[in-house]
């Protein structure tokens, strides 16, 4: 991917092993970004697993801890990565909380409020404090969800805060276009990581189906005929940061193998 060497890419919610932050950063670092790891402070620990890991592959890698759903968090860890690094170009919007599933009737308000205040509140915030220090050619990345584009049974607050994310990644994509910076979203459909299998366990209790089975079902409905991996979204989210797609804004990209096509 062109002009990605030398960016700083951070992205959150990034600090589980295995997971999609885990591999959006593993390809940012093969393209040459220097890396900042965030999550929770609890997730955060001197010896976290993907810091470690990116370090042993080569790449120049620091973590922060950051809890996006509080303003003074994330206003700290973007002046950090500034003090570190000297700049930040690119921020993946990754942060979720995916695994309150149940009936609407039975949500609680905190529950709601939770769930927005992370996928939602967080992309809105790290938008905003990355716009103040970004330059011309920077972009910011919503790691949105099929859930974007279509309702699903028992979802309510995950699918009402992904549907909000491309609500958010249009507007301040016409916003911040005046200062050359970017914004687009990637909209996967199931990734079987740590929050894609609670998910798929949930549902396939649901169905009395066995976890196995259910995701059979769910790879058959695709049709490239198998679920996605982390480094199907990484692939995504690596091109819309690099120069080769400098003309698109404002976009909801489906990675899907078809399953999702509007």
């Amino acid at each position: 991917m062109r002009g990605l060497e030398g960016k700083v890419a951070l992205c959150t919610g990034a600090g589980r092993e295995g997971g999609l932050g885990h591999g959006i950063l593993t390809r940012l670092g093969l393209a040459g970004c220097r890396l900042v790891v965030t999550d929770l402070e609890s997730v955060m620990t001197s010896e976290n697993a993907v810091v470690t890991d990116l370090k042993q592959a080569g790449y120049d890698v620091i973590g922060i801890s950051c809890d996006v759903a509080s303003e003074e968090s994330v206003r700290k860890a973007a002046d950090a990565v500034v003090a570190h690094f000297g700049q930040l170009d690119i921020v993946v919007n990754n942060a979720a909380i995916g695994d309150i599933i149940k009936p609407l009737p039975e949500l609680s308000l905190q529950e709601w409020q939770r769930v927005m205040a992370v996928n939602l509140t967080g992309a809105f915030l790290w938008t905003r404090e990355a716009s103040r220090v970004m330059t011309a050619g920077s972009s910011v990345i919503n790691i949105a969800s099929q859930a974007a584009k279509t309702g699903f049974r028992q979802m309510a607050p995950y699918v009402s805060s992904k549907h909000g994310m491309i609500g958010l990644t249009r507007t301040a994509a016409i916003d911040l276009a005046p200062s050359g910076i970017r914004v687009n979203a990637v909209c996967p459909n199931h990734v079987t990581t740590a929050m894609g299998k609670a998910q798929s366990e949930y549902f396939s209790s649901l169905r009395g189906l066995d976890p196995e089975t259910y995701r059979a079902q769910i790879a058959s409905r695709v049709p490239l005929g198998r679920v996605g991996q982390p480094e199907d979204t990484a692939s995504a989210v690596a091109f819309l940061a690099s120069d080769d797609a400098a003309f698109i804004t404002g976009e909801a990209l489906n990675v899907s193998g078809g399953e999702e096509t509007h």
